[in-house]
């Protein structure tokens, strides 16, 4: 019980004297992008993914939520103003920690990290979607229904030849990537909204490989895909048909069409040093492309329409 009194008053502390900012996140208008940079700076044992998890809370609540998470073994705190001795008290050398870190400005000499602090895995993924984002805003769109550009605009004033092909086919102009000094699209990985409509492709896509950037493809050397896996540099393109349900004259149609696509992302994520697999949802697709292209790396994810 004195432990989360105290908890509850170095909270009530930080908040009176957080009217002011700490220079480093003065007009950072995001809080929870001021908390990422922030915890950047501090060294974790979890990779970082609490302070992810909690980033959008206000500090003092995600250092009480994450303290734990800190690498104490690194870290050194000292009330080097007094402040905080009212917090020794009832929680000993955790409370002054706590102490320490909810204040609004750090002092000089109050923490000292042993060795080099590089950003924990979590954060530092979080901070790089969040810096690509901003990047291309456009691209972000403001909810999953929304018009994300006047791409899909300039795509419903072209005349129709034939029909439109369904979700996950339609395949639509990569929006605007950086470029190097050689004037060739980047590789470094641009989230942006999942093409059309198509739930099941999408939910697919997010959840089996698993996609690092959920509800997003990623452009990576100009080329789309459907997901880039997390915790390794393979990039994934999903294909939800219902293979088996087609007729062999189909079949072949579109064992041709894919293996176009499928060579042009294949050299895109080898050019830019990614691996490439594609998910099947049956074992005749697999074994279709398979038959067409034997080195080709498919996996059959079981997702169904």
């Amino acid at each position: 019980m004195r432990f989360r009194a105290c908890i509850a008053l170095l909270l009530f502390l930080s908040a009176c004297a957080s009217s002011t900012p700490p220079p480093s996140v003065r007009g950072t208008r995001n809080p929870r992008l001021a908390n990422l940079q922030r915890a950047a700076r501090l060294p974790w044992t979890d990779g970082g993914r609490c302070v992810v998890r909690e980033a959008s809370q206000p500090w003092p609540v995600l250092v009480e939520q994450c303290y734990r998470a800190l690498d104490h073994d690194r870290i050194e705190f000292h009330d080097t103003t007094g402040r905080c001795s009212v917090a020794s008290a009832g929680a000993g050398a955790m409370g002054i920690g706590l102490c320490v870190l909810v204040a609004p400005e750090i002092v000089v000499g109050a923490v000292i990290v042993l060795g080099v602090v590089v950003a924990a895995v979590a954060i530092k993924e979080e901070l790089d979607a969040y810096e690509l984002r901003h990047a291309y805003p456009e691209e972000a769109g403001t909810s999953r229904g929304a018009k994300v550009s006047s791409r899909e605009a300039e795509a419903q004033r072209k005349p129709k030849l034939k029909p439109e092909p369904a979700g996950q086919d339609w395949q639509p102009p990569v929006p605007p990537v950086p470029v190097d000094r050689t004037g060739r699209a980047s590789c470094e990985p641009v989230p942006v909204p999942h093409a059309g409509e198509d739930d099941p492709h999408n939910e697919c896509a997010d959840k089996f490989p698993p996609n690092r950037y959920p509800g997003m493809d990623v452009v990576i050397g100009g080329v789309r895909f459907d997901a880039l896996q997390v915790g390794v540099r393979v990039l994934w393109e999903i294909k939800t048909h219902r293979f088996d349900t087609y007729n062999d004259f189909i079949r072949r149609q579109e064992i041709a069409k894919e293996l176009e696509q499928i060579e042009r992302e294949q050299d895109a994520a080898a050019a830019c040093g990614y691996g490439y697999v594609i998910g099947v949802s049956t074992h005749a697709h697999k074994d279709a492309l398979l038959r067409a292209n034997r080195f080709l790396n498919v996996v059959v994810t079981g997702c169904k329409r």
